[in-house]
């Protein structure tokens, strides 16, 4: 399973955009919601499962979109599933800890 990551420093937080490989410059259409999954934002690289585990748990601010990041997200308890929203049938969750 790959993740596409982009990972950046947030007021001194490490802040995480990550999403699933395949949703990577998709445009995800919903009324009038648009949510752009842009190489920009959250295609730095490419990750493998565990280095995800690993930025997710880190992570003080994350952006997260898909079915297999959200669920690695919610296995590891980071974020809520009832926080869970979804636009286009396409799971998205952000989280800050504090």
């Amino acid at each position: 399973m790959e993740f596409s990551v982009k990972i950046s420093d947030f007021q001194k937080n490490l802040m995480l955009n990550i999403c699933d490989k395949d949703l990577l410059g998709k445009n995800i259409i919903q009324d009038q919601l648009n949510m752009n999954i842009s190489k920009s934002y959250y295609g730095e690289k490419i990750i493998e499962h565990k280095e995800a585990k690993k930025l997710l748990k880190s992570a003080s601010v994350i952006n997260m979109v898909g079915k297999n990041t959200i669920s690695l997200s919610l296995e590891l308890g980071v974020g809520s599933e009832k926080s869970v929203k979804t636009i286009g049938g396409v799971p998205f969750l952000i989280v800050f800890k504090m």
